[in-house]
């Protein structure tokens, strides 16, 4: 039996039309409430992503002709749904970002040339064990961010907060895909452990240096009170809480498994207030 058949907690993952748009005009300069830091760590994250799809649909697709279980197609069909229209709606975010002053274009320059020479040089098992490590990343992410009011606050009521919001509620919905997939085709737990924690290092040194280099263009960087006042309230941020990091840490036992943590109810919550009768997001919808 598959791992997907085997899994009670498969489910359709929806591929929803939607688009988001940032008029001139209609985001402040460090538009996560004015925060220096977390204004660029958002600005970076978003930089990486829509090449960072590209890479994830890449490396699920080449094992596609292996995947018999029906449920599982389904749900890779979805994943790269889902990771096709986040791609597109954040080269849009990172567009205006990039008028607004944030090297989103070099960044994503950079990711393009890095993650091609992933998946022209190192085994396509490999690379789908990256992507799944990943998406164990950014499905943390999104979930600390879904269910903590804290997470939520940081962003205002912009249409970042909204594009954040969706892109979160999705990853939640696929997080476990690419790891169906990578045992579906036989990958080892050494192989996936050994992935996450390469994948860890470079997500560390990475970020930091994409930060330090995207605050160097901005003149506010340069007011120490307000740079360390910025840096110091990190201490405190949801996103770097001890649950965080027991979560991401957890990949590395033997045996894990996304769905380890539930989420069902997360996800029913959240899909209706965002895309419900009544859904804050309805009026994105295509």
């Amino acid at each position: 039996m598959s791992t997907a058949a085997a899994n009670p907690d498969a489910r359709p993952i929806t591929v929803r039309r939607i688009k988001f748009r940032y008029p001139t005009g209609s985001l402040d300069r460090h538009y996560v409430q004015g925060d220096l830091m977390m204004s660029h760590i958002v600005a970076m994250m978003s930089a990486v992503f829509p090449e960072g799809e590209d890479y994830f649909i890449r490396s699920v697709r080449s094992f596609s002709d292996q995947i018999t279980d029906p449920v599982l197609k389904t749900q890779v069909a979805g994943f790269i749904g889902q990771e096709v229209t986040h791609g597109r709606e954040h080269r849009e975010l990172n567009g205006r970002l990039q008028q607004m002053g944030y090297p989103t274009a070099f960044f994503d320059r950079l990711t393009c040339r890095t993650l091609n020479w992933l998946t022209r040089h190192l085994p396509p098992r490999f690379n789908l064990a990256v992507t799944a490590a990943i998406e164990h990343y950014t499905a943390v992410i999104a979930e600390t961010l879904l269910t903590d009011p804290r997470a939520q606050d940081l962003l205002g009521e912009n249409e970042v907060r909204s594009t954040l919001l969706w892109h979160a509620l999705e990853e939640s919905e696929h997080r476990a895909v690419a790891f169906d997939v990578y045992r579906t085709v036989g990958g080892t737990e050494r192989l996936r452990i050994w992935a996450m924690r390469l994948t860890t290092a470079d997500f560390v040194i990475g970020a930091l240096i994409n930060i330090l280099a995207s605050l160097a263009r901005d003149r506010a960087a340069y007011n120490p009170r307000r740079l360390f006042t910025s840096i110091a309230a990190l201490r405190h941020s949801p996103f770097a809480s001890r649950e965080v990091v027991a979560r991401i840490r957890a990949y590395n036992r033997p045996g894990f498994h996304p769905n380890d943590v539930p989420n069902t109810e997360l996800i029913e919550q959240w899909n209706a207030r965002l895309f419900g009768e009544q859904g804050q997001l309805t009026d994105n919808l295509r």
